[in-house]
């Protein structure tokens, strides 16, 4: 892989050691709390600051880091001293805030999207490594056990050649936050909120080959979608030609009729073999792995799997040993660019 391996592999340590590094957290909503609670859990870390707009959420997240200073804005975080800032805000802010942060000394974790575009990833990428400060994205799924263990088996070779990879990802609810459905804010729909997800899976499952050509079918509530640059799509199919040969089709959907709360599944399809992952009875977290031969099947993995905080965990203890920039980071250049093709950029 071209990358760091999320469960196995260390990056050398190219920062100073920080001792139990000093945190600020900018966006306390569910998300931002459970990954602030993951972070703590390791016992790595302390959180110092936080801010929201929303008092009740800040509030919230106080609860579980009852020493941590309630302020007004990032700025304010910032000003506290941290070593680095935790970032879960609405996705328009990604990048500004994670440049900011990083151009005055402060390794970050972003929530996904990293920006809303390849250019303001670029932008976010290269503070990072001006800096040489670790930055972290919430690729959550990469953590999951079922996912590394599907990988693990592709990157083996026992399958063969991987000519096909199928990524699924419905969700029979949408967001309930309205900056969602506001293109300016959140960069786009469904594949902005989940298809990252899948591309994100199905390139780092098959170590970021190069992309050739991308074809895409955006609709919201079943009509078509030309480009227009305000609209939101609401289910989305994509296929992504790789330059070797390859291929991944990715379909992702909010407010779909499902028959269950979401449909997630990957499937990696080889000459001598399959592998995938799936969730279970329609679970947002639980998911099962699969060796496939034929007609046959291997479970590989199997819940119970408590991974969701694992990726801002694995960050904070990562910027505890003193790491810097990790140059793996870079791939995700490969998945916003692969998001704007499907967007007609």
């Amino acid at each position: 892989m071209s990358g760091r391996d999320t469960a196995t592999a260390s990056t050398p340590m190219t920062g100073s050691v920080v001792q139990r590094p000093r945190l600020g957290f900018v966006g306390v909503g569910w998300i931002g709390r459970h990954r602030m609670q993951a972070i703590l859990d390791e016992g790595c870390a302390d959180a110092v600051a936080i801010a929201d707009p929303a008092g009740q959420c800040a509030a919230q997240a106080q609860a579980i880091a009852p020493d941590a200073e309630i302020v007004g804005s990032m700025e304010a975080v910032l000003d506290r001293g941290v070593d680095g800032v935790v970032i879960a805000t609405p996705s328009a802010l990604h990048a500004e805030q994670a440049v900011r942060a990083l151009k005055r000394g402060i390794a970050v974790f972003c929530q996904k999207p990293l920006g809303r575009t390849e250019a303001e990833v670029r932008a976010v990428i290269d503070a990072a490594r001006s800096a040489n400060r670790l930055l972290g994205v919430d690729m959550s799924y990469r953590f999951t056990r079922a996912a590394n263990a599907v990988r693990e088996v592709v990157r083996s070779g026992e399958l063969g050649e991987v000519f096909c990879a199928d990524l699924t990802f419905h969700n029979a609810y949408g967001p309930d936050k309205p900056w969602f459905r506001d293109r300016a804010l959140s960069g786009g729909g469904c594949v902005m909120d989940l298809g990252v997800h899948l591309i994100d899976l199905a390139l780092w499952t098959l170590d970021f080959p190069e992309i050739a050509k991308v074809r895409s079918s955006l609709f919201d509530r079943g009509r078509r979608l030309g480009p227009d640059p305000g609209a939101i799509e609401t289910f989305a199919s994509a296929e992504i030609e790789l330059a070797g040969g390859g291929l991944v089709r990715i379909t992702c959907s909010w407010d779909l009729h499902a028959g269950r709360d979401a449909v997630i599944a990957a499937e990696f399809h080889g000459c001598e073999g399959g592998a995938a992952f799936r969730n279970i009875n329609g679970s947002f977290y639980d998911f099962i792995a699969e060796r496939h031969r034929g007609t046959s099947r291997q479970v590989l993995a199997n819940p119970p799997d408590a991974w969701g905080g694992r990726a801002a965990a694995d960050w904070a203890m990562r910027l505890a040993a003193g790491e810097g920039f990790d140059p793996a980071v870079e791939e995700l250049l490969v998945v916003a660019h692969a998001i704007d093709r499907i967007y007609g950029g």
